[in-house]
């Protein structure tokens, strides 16, 4: 009797007689994804706003007498007349090392059947980016694995490079092999025992594309062993366009997380062409007056609030860094439309990929006069920054040598060489999908083509003969690209052990 006694004593001096407020509304107006709310007096621009059987909408229109929410998830069940209420909370995802191995949605649920996710922390998911003072200049490299942009477009960690060009010019293999590289580049240093080695966590951010190019995706990082490192913020076709907008901010909030944590992270959108035509859905939508293109006047703020917050933090802030590899699809190569203007501005350079070297199967297809780094060689390690100098205007020369040459019938000797040496340089560069090369080997075949051990094959051979050369470096002729991955340098024993190996691979291929 005295237990029944003491918990009702207990719940009566828990019992809360306050008046509690609650900000509540009803719908006005329901229509494609988005609903006009009358009666929300105290709600916040980018508030959380609750609505029957679990729905969530963000407040994004703020008008005198009611507020245009974007829903998010089924709206099938909502139906005007029915209350909406304020949450007091700006929208927030997940974050934290429990994401890494996951497909998650544009508000960081789990999608991929393994249960629930373990948070750490919730951030919000538009957040202010870090100003000056915090920042440092951008000097360590973030390899991709691919050689044409290693040598003549390095990236660097809290860099922004676009990923410019037409519909199917391979884009996105681009971005899926620099995260297949971060995860090899992971295990490797991870094995080496190095206790300064840094690993490079990965966000893709799939905007508007088919559910069966996300799950081909997918299961690619997971044959590669990448999935271990990376997240998926899925936003398809097939979900409301406010998803499609949200996803790039709530990827981006989940890979700030870890560069304010000290960490490296490198994020993907996948594509912002996409993520702009969502948002543009959106705002006509919600009665915004559209501008050029019909675009809303504020869609290059959509996308530089967004880009903005990836940086290299400095010490005194954590030594973090987040770098962007954002994607433009553009048509019929037309970098001058709208988005792809405003985004080039943004960015620290432009990977540009032409639908005619595509064509022609070089692949990677990247533009030598098109593409540039604003970091430079200052994100590349010393051993490759001595080989790959002179590469791009090598490159750059042949492409406009080899314009001028098909109108000429004899040529000169140096510029026969320039050309023989720009098609060894193409072939060269030529890549398969989906198999990124370690640095130190890139920079060991540099070397041999600067020291002219390909110019006695034939040009037809050049690919084959890198792959073996490749075979080669990584079983038999390890010893120096060892000694380049430990130092980072071209040094004189380095270069006599290089040569040594080139001469006996140089026998063994015929």
């Amino acid at each position: 009797m005295s237990a029944i006694t003491d918990l009702i004593k207990r719940e009566i001096e828990n019992l809360s007689t306050d008046a509690t407020r609650t900000n509540v509304g009803t719908i006005s107006t329901l229509a494609d994804g988005v609903a006009q709310v009358e009666g929300l007096s105290k709600v916040m621009f980018n508030e959380m706003v609750e609505f029957p059987n679990n729905v969530l909408g963000i407040a994004l229109n703020l008008e005198e007498d009611s507020v245009g929410c974007v829903l998010l998830g089924d709206t099938s069940s909502l139906k005007e007349g029915d209350e909406v209420r304020t949450t007091g909370k700006l929208l927030s995802v997940p974050v934290g090392k429990a994401l890494l191995g996951r497909v998650v949605d544009a508000v960081g649920r789990p999608i991929d059947g393994k249960g629930p996710i373990d948070a750490e922390k919730q951030f919000p998911v538009e957040r202010i980016a870090p100003g000056i003072i915090p920042r440092k200049s951008v000097d360590q490299p973030l390899q991709t694995g691919i050689m044409a942009v290693d040598s003549m477009v390095p990236i660097g960690r809290g860099q922004r490079e676009l990923i410019i060009g037409d519909r199917s010019t391979g884009k996105t293999t681009i971005a899926i092999d620099t995260i297949i590289n971060q995860s090899k580049i992971n295990k490797q240093g991870e094995n080496s025992g190095n206790p300064d080695f840094r690993p490079v966590f990965c966000i893709y951010v799939a905007v508007g594309q088919k559910n069966s190019n996300i799950a081909r995706t997918i299961k690619l990082l997971e044959s590669t062993g990448a999935m271990d490192y990376v997240t998926i913020v899925s936003a398809p076709a097939a979900v409301n366009p406010a998803n499609q907008y949200l996803a790039p901010y709530s990827g981006c909030a989940m890979g700030e997380w870890f560069m304010e944590n000290g960490m490296d992270a490198l994020i993907v959108y996948d594509d912002l062409s996409k993520h702009a035509v969502a948002y543009r859905q959106i705002s006509l939508i919600l009665k915004r007056p559209s501008g050029r293109e019909a675009y809303p006047g504020d869609v290059f703020y959509l996308h530089s609030r967004l880009l903005e917050r990836s940086a290299r933090l400095n010490e005194n802030n954590g030594n973090g860094s987040l770098t962007a590899l954002p994607i433009i699809e553009t048509q019929m190569g037309d970098v001058s439309g709208y988005i792809p203007t405003n985004v080039i501005s943004i960015t620290d350079g432009q990977i540009f990929l032409e639908t005619d070297l595509f064509n022609k199967g070089i692949r990677p297809a990247v533009s030598v006069g098109l593409s540039v780094s604003r970091v430079g060689s200052a994100a590349q390690i010393k051993a490759y920054k001595k080989v790959a100098g002179k590469v791009k205007l090598e490159l750059a020369q042949f492409r406009e040598l080899a314009a001028f040459s098909q109108f000429e019938s004899d040529l000169d000797a140096s510029t026969k060489a320039r050309l023989d040496r720009g098609a060894r340089i193409v072939e060269l560069f030529k890549q398969g999908a989906y198999n990124p090369v370690p640095v130190e080997i890139q920079a060991a075949v540099m070397w041999g083509m600067q020291n002219d051990f390909f110019d006695s094959i034939p040009v037809a051979d050049i690919s084959r003969a890198v792959e073996s050369l490749k075979d080669y470096l990584e079983t038999q002729g390890k010893e120096p690209c060892e000694q380049i991955y430990k130092t980072g340098k071209l040094e004189e024993d380095t270069e006599r052990n290089l040569r040594s190996a080139f001469e006996d691979w140089k026998r063994t291929f015929s």
